[in-house]
């Protein structure tokens, strides 16, 4: 069967700019490709679930381009986005809500929808799907957002802002379980485009749902106070680590930091060049034993060689022992180029049993790049093996991040766990020494005046902002 769409009902022609039309007409099957999308939304995975408050999948347009229940809502008319339902795309029932930047860089706005009998203290389940349009920035153009309200209709609280959470087909899922803070009667769900001239955005598939207290998320998390000297190999050095980590493994650790050049540093007068393994090997080895046998993780840094380049490179190892991850230092500083080494050039993150992390290395952490890069692609814990530098800096990343950060030091910073609001709530003060601490990655740290700055970070960043002399 040839699907031919009219693409009127995806973008009436009087709410678009001529850009967008332009774009449309030369390729039909576009509104074939999201049609069949919308049928992909049975299988679209569902979150907690308990007494649904409110619920559309179907949106069918008033007079003058409403829909019932839905607010038009933008501070200005001068900065109001267009605002229509479309019958396509959607998932579920027939139409979806559109917004649309209409040529105005400074169109800013949201269908609103108040939802009430909201009880304080109670956690409420949020889900909504999207699908956009010549939308360069999604994560900062595009928002989902809880308002809660008083029963005067002030605010009550800070705005939610709900983080992504999965793509299916041409649709991506926002959602996220949430406290109603005291004294909220009522809350809006806020559906944006902002500041997007040439974009346009289809929402669908909004919930809203009364649901358990989610259980804690705890992990305990480990670092290492230790700094081999004076060994004849590198093996010898890595084995006073490895003692720590049986002592950790006996404990109940459930993922443990050790520090930066783990096959280097208790071998004087050695570089990289001297001492660089590949990985597997010899090093890894030994940790992925220990691992294996207390069903661990361990995040470790050692001196990679890799055919004819050698890296600073960190290693996770799983529970099974295996190297589940790799990241090579990003962020030399003169001394390692100096002494062959090569820089890395990606950030990955890594996903455990538990949640999302992230490892740095040392100099990584001068920046803020690092952290953030890592941050933005949804780690919770980012690991630091380092050998001396600013604590100043360690907190900081930790904050403006809202991640937990562990350190594992040899001199002028301390082998630490920090929590996201860059306090140190476990350090390894003697030598050798384990610090512990079991931490709940379902925890939100609320600030009173500004709200969950985690999610909040990730959506006011401004990642469409360029400084070309950055990037010579």
């Amino acid at each position: 069967m040839i699907i031919k769409p009219d693409f009127t009902k995806i973008l009436p022609p009087s709410s678009l700019p001529g850009p967008v039309l332009r774009y449309l007409v030369p390729v039909p099957a576009l509104a074939a490709l999201l049609l069949l999308a919308g049928f992909s939304g049975a299988l679209r995975a569902s979150g907690p679930r308990a007494e649904v408050l409110f619920q559309a999948d179907s949106f069918v347009p008033q007079e003058g381009g409403s829909v019932e229940g839905w607010q038009l809502w933008s501070q200005r008319q001068q900065t109001r986005p267009a605002f229509f339902a479309a019958e396509l795309p959607s998932l579920g029932g027939p139409g979806s809500l559109a917004i649309s930047g209409s040529s105005n860089s400074s169109a800013h706005g949201c269908w609103l929808k108040p939802v009430v009998n909201i009880v304080p203290g109670n956690h409420y389940h949020f889900e909504a799907s999207f699908h956009t349009l010549s939308v360069p920035y999604p994560r900062q153009q595009v928002i989902a957002r809880l308002d809660w309200r008083r029963q005067d209709g002030g605010r009550a609280g800070q705005p939610e802002y709900v983080p992504e959470d999965r793509t299916t087909g041409f649709w991506q899922t926002v959602s996220g379980t949430f406290r109603a803070p005291d004294k909220a009667a009522s809350v809006n769900i806020e559906l944006f485009l902002s500041y997007c001239p040439q974009g346009t955005v289809w929402w669908d598939a909004v919930s809203l749902s009364r649901v358990a207290e989610p259980p804690p998320r705890m992990v305990r998390v480990a670092t290492v106070n230790c700094y081999p000297r004076n060994k004849a190999t590198p093996l010898e050095g890595v084995a006073e680590f490895c003692r720590l980590v049986d002592k950790a493994g006996n404990q109940g650790c459930d993922i443990i930091c050790l520090g930066e050049g783990l096959n280097l540093v208790g071998v004087s007068g050695s570089e990289y060049p001297d001492i660089a393994e590949p990985v597997p090997g010899p090093t890894t080895a030994m940790l992925s034993e220990l691992a294996k046998k207390h069903g661990m993780y361990i995040v470790a840094s050692l001196g990679e060689l890799d055919n004819q380049a050698i890296y600073n490179s960190a290693v996770l190892i799983d529970r099974q022992g295996r190297v589940a991850g790799k990241y090579r230092k990003v962020q030399l500083p003169r001394e390692e180029v100096e002494a062959g080494v090569t820089p890395g050039n990606s950030l990955p993150v890594f996903d455990t049993d538990f949640g999302r992390i992230g490892m740095m290395i040392c100099w990584d952490v001068q920046y803020s790049g690092p952290a953030q890069a890592l941050a933005v692609q949804g780690a919770e814990v980012i690991f630091l093996p380092i050998w001396g530098g600013n604590p100043v800096l360690m907190k900081a990343r930790a904050i403006e991040n809202q991640v937990y950060l562990v350190s594992c030091a040899y001199s002028d910073v301390p082998s630490a766990i920090y929590d996201p609001n860059g306090e140190i709530i476990a350090e390894a003060r003697d030598r050798p020494s384990l610090a512990f601490a079991d931490i709940d990655l379902n925890r939100q740290f609320i600030n009173e005046w500004l709200g969950n700055m985690r999610h909040r970070f990730l959506r006011e960043r401004r990642a469409d902002i360029r400084v070309p002399a950055l990037e010579r």
